[in-house]
C-alpha cells in the first residue's frame, strides 16, 4: 500500500445494476469512475439463476451473466473496477470525500455514488446456502413465475410478506404463509387482502410457525421443508417443549420476506440523512438532482435508497440518474474551480438514450 493518497473525480460503491449503470454513464461522461465491488460483488443478482423480467432479454439471462456483461460494458467506457470494500467515507472541509477501504487504502474523491445495495435478511437454517437461487428466493416478484402451479412457502409477517404472498397467488397452487407468532406486523390493508385470499382458498396462514430446514437439490429444486409450530409462538425457541410440533411439508419454492438491511453503515461519517432502517434519504421529486442527498456530492442509487421496488431494472434506472446528477455536480465544481485535481477534466461527452 502506497502512502500517497490517490484522488479520483468520482467513486462509485457497488457493482450491482445501480453501481454498474452509474459507471457506464459516468464513463461516457469522461468522469473516470472508480467502482468498488464491496463484499457482495454483483449484489443480489448473483444469487438469481434466471432473470426473465429484465428488459431486452426475451429468452432471459442468468444474474451473474447480466452482471458480468454490465461490468464489461462499464469498462469499455473507461470505468475502473476494483475489489475494494469501503469501510468509511468522510466529508472533508474542502468539500471532497475521504474514502477508506478495508485493506487500509485511502482515496479522495470529488463526488461519491453510494450504490452498495441492501442485503436480504436470512434465517441461517440448514439447506439455505445450498438452495438459495434454486427454489429459495428473497424476491417473489423476480422469481415467482418460475414455480407456476407449485405449492409455495412465504416466511414473514410484515407488509413485504403479505404483499409477496398475495402476489404469488397468481402462480401458486397454494401459498403457505408462515409467521413465528400470532399477530402480524403488517398494515391492516395487507392483512385484509391476505385474509380475502385465505377465504378463497389461495393462501393458508400458518401462525406461530417457523422454518427449520429446507430440503432439495440444486438439480431438482426444493422438495420439502421442515417446520415447527407452537401455539405460544416462537417455536424455534421452544423445540424441547412437548407442545411444539415438528412436521414436514411438500413445497416447490420458498420465499423469504423478512426484510433487507441497507449497506450504508460506512456512510455515517458523512452526516448523510437516513431513515430509521438505514436507507438513504435523497431529494427525489421532479427535475435534476433527484438522487442527491443532503451532503453535497454524495448521491444514492438502487437498494440503498429504494426499500419498495427493489428490482434490477429500477436500480439500473436510479444508477443512470445518479451518474447524470453527479456529472452536473462535477461540472458545477469545475466551473467554480473547486475540483480536487490539478487540471480541468474534458467536457462531458454527449449522452445517448
Amino acid at each position: 500500500m502506497s502512502d500517497e493518497i490517490e484522488h479520483r473525480r468520482l467513486i462509485i460503491a457497488g457493482t450491482g445494476m445501480a453501481g454498474l449503470t452509474a459507471a457506464i454513464y459516468a464513463g461516457r461522461s469522461n468522469n473516470d469512475p472508480l467502482v468498488l465491488e464491496g463484499d457482495e460483488p454483483g449484489g443480489q443478482l448473483t444469487l438469481t439463476t434466471d432473470v426473465a423480467n429484465y428488459t431486452g432479454f426475451p429468452e432471459g439471462i442468468s444474474g451473474p451473466d447480466l452482471i458480468n456483461d454490465a461490468k464489461e460494458q462499464a469498462e469499455q467506457f473507461g470505468a475502473e473496477i476494483d475489489h475494494g470494500i469501503v469501510t468509511d467515507v468522510e466529508k472533508r472541509d474542502d468539500g471532497s470525500f475521504r474514502v477508506e477501504l478495508k485493506d487500509g487504502t485511502v482515496y479522495t474523491a470529488d463526488a461519491f455514488v453510494a450504490a452498495s445495495g441492501a442485503s436480504a435478511r436470512t434465517l441461517g437454517v440448514p439447506g439455505e446456502d445450498t438452495m438459495m437461487g434454486y427454489g429459495l428466493s428473497t424476491c417473489a416478484t423476480c422469481d415467482g413465475a418460475f414455480f407456476r402451479d407449485e405449492d409455495m412457502l412465504v416466511v414473514g409477517g410484515g407488509d413485504a410478506a403479505m404483499e409477496e404472498a398475495h402476489f404469488l397467488t397468481k402462480f401458486a397452487d397454494t401459498v403457505y404463509l408462515a409467521h413465528r407468532r400470532e399477530e402480524f406486523r403488517a398494515e391492516d390493508y395487507w392483512i385484509e387482502k391476505v385474509l380475502e385470499k385465505a377465504d378463497a382458498g389461495d393462501i393458508e396462514i400458518m401462525r406461530n410457525t417457523e422454518l427449520l430446514e429446507i430440503h432439495g437439490t440444486q438439480a431438482e429444486g426444493v422438495d420439502h421443508v421442515t417446520l415447527a409450530r407452537n401455539e405460544a409462538g416462537y417455536p424455534k425457541d421452544n423445540l424441547n417443549d412437548p407442545d411444539t410440533e415438528q412436521f414436514d411439508m411438500d413445497v416447490g419454492a420458498v420465499f423469504y420476506a423478512i426484510g433487507h438491511t441497507p449497506n450504508t453503515d460506512y456512510l455515517e461519517g458523512t452526516g448523510v440523512e437516513m431513515d430509521g432502517e438505514g436507507y438513504l434519504r435523497t431529494r427525489g421529486g421532479d427535475g435534476g438532482q433527484q438522487t442527491a442527498t443532503g451532503v453535497g456530492g454524495l448521491f444514492g442509487a438502487g437498494d440503498v435508497v429504494d426499500y419498495h421496488y427493489q428490482q434490477a431494472v429500477t436500480a439500473a434506472g436510479m444508477g443512470c440518474k445518479a451518474a447524470i446528477d453527479a456529472d452536473q455536480y462535477l461540472e458545477d465544481l469545475e466551473r467554480a474551480g473547486e475540483l480536487g485535481v490539478d487540471e480541468a477534466e474534458p467536457e462531458a461527452a454527449a449522452g445517448d438514450d
